[in-house]
């Protein structure tokens, strides 16, 4: 166990050198000579009055001549009807979801499509929407409806009024002479020029409920692209966004060709920075804390008032549920730095990091020392389970690594579906692994019992051991499969659920097993000597008289020893 600490220690403060670009809600994504036709970018949800800042800052293309208006180039930002699924995949259509000309369900859909040709970006509206798009128009474009100049803009200078000549009789001041005999300030030349490009270009707001298609400059410097907007969503447009880029020729190209941006995404809604289900996660990490926190003190009672009767495997699991609270407390002080900040403080991350590692590691080593019997059954583990501890503890350790790397990259990169493909691959392979324990230690009660001549403790234990099985494929079941698909039914609002749903599960997993493992002495798991070599030890066949006097020494089920004279 102590090795299992020093990984974990080590692990953490590795990361720390991982975490420059660690996952935000202020992103910042840079691609260099990308082949992928579809960059799934990030997944928000948004409540009314919520705003979406990009800042293409470069977009280099291939020198190779592309027919855009066939095979487009540009985002899309879509509202998902499915909570966590796209309301259309790239994989379901055979065409380009920028050719799109309409919604089948009039689900907002904003494409921004670019023409390197006429330098500008032409944004298609799809749905029902109410939002405010606000851009900086082509030179020249025609502003087809509802163009308004951006509040975010200062406003123009409001012309002098006239003064109105002196009446006769009337006495001017000497201020107002003053001003009259005064000489015009020198005007900035730098001021002028800044004036006439606003001039030109301006900021400006378009309803989306009324603005469907309308043409946005595109910069050009050398040979790359810069291109910005900001969104501000209406009521009627709140949900779940994705927001993804597309390449479209690599769609059919035979050849990919590669591509490069520089990318900076701000999502935020009026109460920080999180998404819309992610709000109530901080106070729901801190709550969990308080309660695994007391159920470890509870548990820890239980021990001391039962201590003749305590192993150390008991021990194992008052660190594991004091090392989930701990893990809840920094998973808590996580998201609220992200909430208000935009971006994890990298030592509270690296904290809750090194919990995490911990907690998953001493999980999966105390569900299969249980499903081993050890300390209740046997001290000894046979080769087989030892083999079972060497490949689900670095396998622990990689998924807890990929779940790191997942966290602390943007969903853009490349390697963010690699590692979550790994991730989902090995959390399987070790709930899948853990049950052989539990299945061997089936066996051998079952065997037992028919052997032994004690077939009603051994029964009584294999009953349990059962009941054990089924609480682990339940668990795993709900947590893998069930907490996930009412995830996907749920209301984007509302899938903090989903974790608050496996949180309660692995409390209600962490309250039975100890129940049913509680250090007791009327508990029928440890009614069964400790170690089958004890039932040998209860005849020693010799005729040897150097043997003569030897008293036997015989272990009882609560770790006692009791000694008991041999006559020979």
């Amino acid at each position: 166990m102590a090795v299992v600490h020093r990984a974990g220690v080590v692990v953490g403060l590795l990361l720390l050198f991982l975490l420059d670009g660690s996952r935000a809600r202020i992103h910042k994504l840079s691609l260099r000579n990308e082949t992928r036709f579809f960059v799934h970018l990030n997944t928000f949800g948004f409540y009314a009055n919520g705003t979406l800042d990009v800042n293409l800052r470069s977009l280099r293309l291939p020198q190779k001549l592309v027919n855009y208006s066939a095979y487009p180039v540009g985002f899309s930002l879509s509202r998902s009807r499915v909570s966590g699924v796209l309301s259309y995949t790239a994989e379901e259509t055979e065409t380009c979801p920028l050719s799109l000309t309409k919604m089948v369900n009039n689900e907002p859909l904003i494409l921004f499509l670019f023409d390197v040709s006429s330098l500008s970006v032409n944004v298609r509206v799809l749905g029902d929407q109410d939002s405010i798009l606000t851009g900086k128009p082509k030179a020249g474009a025609q502003i087809k409806e509802g163009g308004q100049r951006s509040s975010r803009e200062a406003p123009a200078e409001i012309p002098a009024k006239p003064a109105e000549p002196a009446k006769d009789g009337d006495k001017i001041s000497d201020k107002t002479a003053d001003d009259a005999n005064a000489k015009p300030k020198p005007v900035d030349p730098v001021d002028e020029t800044k004036k006439e490009k606003t001039a030109e270009n301006p900021l400006l707001e378009f309803p989306l409920a009324s603005t469907k298609q309308l043409a946005l400059a595109l910069d050009k410097v050398n040979d790359t692209y810069a291109f910005s907007f900001h969104l501000l969503l209406g009521l009627l447009s709140e949900g779940l966004y994705n927001f993804n880029f597309y390449y479209c020729q690599n769609m059919v190209a035979t050849f990919d060709l590669p591509y490069s941006f520089t990318l900076e995404v701000t999502e935020k809604n009026p109460g920080g920075f999180l998404s819309a289900a992610e709000i109530p996660l901080s106070r729901l990490y801190i709550g969990m804390a308080g309660v695994f926190f007391t159920a470890a003190m509870v548990w820890v009672y239980t021990l001391m008032k039962h201590r003749y009767n305590v192993f150390k495997i008991h021990w194992l699991m008052a660190a594991l549920a004091f090392t989930k609270s701990t893990s809840l407390v920094f998973h808590s002080i996580n998201y609220h730095f992200i909430n208000t900040e935009g971006h994890p403080i990298e030592g509270w991350a690296v904290m809750y990091y090194i919990t995490h590692l911990l907690k998953g590691a001493l999980l999966f080593i105390t569900l299969a020392l249980i499903g081993t019997g050890w300390a209740f059954v046997k001290y000894i583990l046979s080769d087989k389970e030892k083999k079972i501890f060497m490949i689900v503890i670095p396998l622990q350790c990689l998924a807890n690594v990929a779940y790191i790397i997942i966290e602390s990259t943007e969903e853009g990169s490349s390697e963010y579906p690699l590692w979550k493909e790994i991730l989902f691959l090995v959390d399987l392979i070790c709930c899948g692994a853990i049950l052989f324990p539990v299945v061997w230690s089936i066996r051998h009660l079952q065997e037992a019992s028919s052997t032994d001549g004690k077939a009603a403790v051994n029964l009584e234990k294999l009953k349990l051991f059962r009941h054990y099985y089924v609480m682990i494929v339940c668990y795993i079941y709900f947590t893998r499969i069930i907490a996930i698909l009412l995830k996907v039914t749920m209301p984007f609002r509302w899938q903090w659920c989903y974790e608050f749903l496996v949180e309660v599960s692995t409390l209600i997993f962490f309250v039975l097993t100890g129940y049913k493992f509680r250090p007791a002495s009327n508990n029928p798991y440890l009614q069964l000597p400790q170690d089958e070599e004890d039932e040998e030890m209860d005849e020693i066949v010799t005729e040897s008289g150097a043997l003569e006097g030897i008293s036997k020494v015989k272990k009882t089920s609560n770790g006692r020893e009791r000694q008991k004279e041999a006559t020979l």
